[in-house]
């Protein structure tokens, strides 16, 4: 199995539109380690109701928050504080299948070869007093496809968290843009020094009918690219 791992350049910039994107065009299996905020429901939920594929798994939060707030913040909250490594443990009993102890069920094993992890917010997004998202994803040790939203703004967080990515040693395997707002990709795409993988269009109202259709498109774009690429994958 080849976790795959999605953030982004912010909060609200297309990471869980494009993690659903790439779950049904690989039929990859799903996990979002830390959901903070569910009163409009989880992103598992949602992507499970917006895929349409029967072979994708999605895998329970080891950390699911009421508040709508920093991680950290939402944990503190209900007295609890996000452990890194606890994180880890769910995440190796799903590439072997085990007992999860956060739902009290087998979770099984995995059901595709791909498994794509979501992350929270930014890369630099506390989950407790001391480590951030980004500790986390060097932990994970996965692939990174980075989503950047073409919008006011997005240069400066895209080459920041471009940044960020160098400085922790992330495996980047590319970026997915979204949006329509301006085309900022290619200079971000030179100054990053990271490649692009494809841009996903503006779509007012996302449904099952587009996430299918960009799923067709963006496939050959992933499978071309990993296997140009698939050292990044190891």
């Amino acid at each position: 199995m080849k976790p795959l791992i999605i953030t982004g350049i912010g909060t609200d910039v297309g990471k869980t539109l494009v993690a659903a994107i790439i779950t049904e065009a690989l039929q990859a299996d799903y996990w979002k380690p830390v959901q903070a905020g569910y009163e409009n429901g989880t992103d598992s939920e949602w992507i499970r109701n917006i895929v349409t594929n029967k072979k994708t798994r999605i895998f329970p939060e080891t950390y699911k928050l009421k508040l709508a707030a920093s991680p950290h913040i939402a944990a503190r909250e209900e007295g609890v504080s996000i452990e890194l490594n606890k994180i880890i443990e769910d995440f190796k009993k799903i590439e072997v299948g085990s007992k999860n102890e956060n739902t009290n069920t087998d979770s099984g094993g995995p059901t595709s070869d791909f498994l794509v992890v979501e992350g929270a917010g930014g890369l630099l997004v506390p989950l407790n007093g001391e480590e951030f998202v980004a500790d986390l994803l060097k932990k994970i040790n996965a692939g990174i496809i980075l989503v950047s939203r073409n919008h006011l703004g997005s240069i400066n967080h895209s080459l920041l968290t471009a940044k960020v990515c160098k400085d922790y040693g992330l495996n980047v395997i590319g970026w997915i843009f979204n949006d329509q707002y301006l085309d900022y990709e290619d200079e971000i795409v030179h100054w990053s020094g990271f490649p692009k993988i494809v841009s996903v269009p503006f779509c007012k109202n996302v449904d099952k009918g587009f996430i299918k259709e960009q799923g067709a498109i963006v496939k050959p774009a992933l499978l071309n690219h990993f296997s140009v690429h698939s050292q990044k994958l190891v």
